[in-house]
């Protein structure tokens, strides 16, 4: 399983995806943290992105992708990490880490981390 940042996530949807990120994931089940929700539901209202979350369609992708809680262990590790970025990507990388599944992201502030497990590309 592969835990998606965001932006991987919307990549996906809109098919911009680098090869090997393209190959990658159609070779692991999706999973991302439940703040990636939050973030999609967000860029839609700012109309950042063309989303209804609302639509059977949304929910339905989300019958494939599983979707990590936030809890107290995700929420302890986001202060312990060695980078620091906005809360989202913290709650993200704290949930590499939490649950031992590797990041995949392009988000380099993130990838200079020694804590997160990252997905090999």
């Amino acid at each position: 399983m592969l835990n998606l940042d965001t932006h991987i996530l919307l990549f996906a949807l809109d098919g911009t995806l680098k090869p090997a990120e393209q190959a990658l994931l159609a070779s692991e089940p999706w999973g991302v943290s439940a703040i990636v929700l939050w973030e999609l539901a967000k860029l839609a209202q700012l109309r950042r992105i063309a989303l209804d979350t609302s639509s059977p369609e949304f929910a339905k992708l989300f019958t494939r992708i599983h979707v990590w809680p936030l809890d107290i262990a995700i929420c302890q590790k986001s202060t312990e990490l060695d980078f620091a970025s906005d809360p989202a990507d913290e709650i993200i990388a704290a949930t590499s880490i939490v649950h031992r599944v590797p990041l995949l992201t392009r988000d380099k502030k993130i990838r200079r981390s020694k804590l997160v497990p990252f997905a090999a590309l």
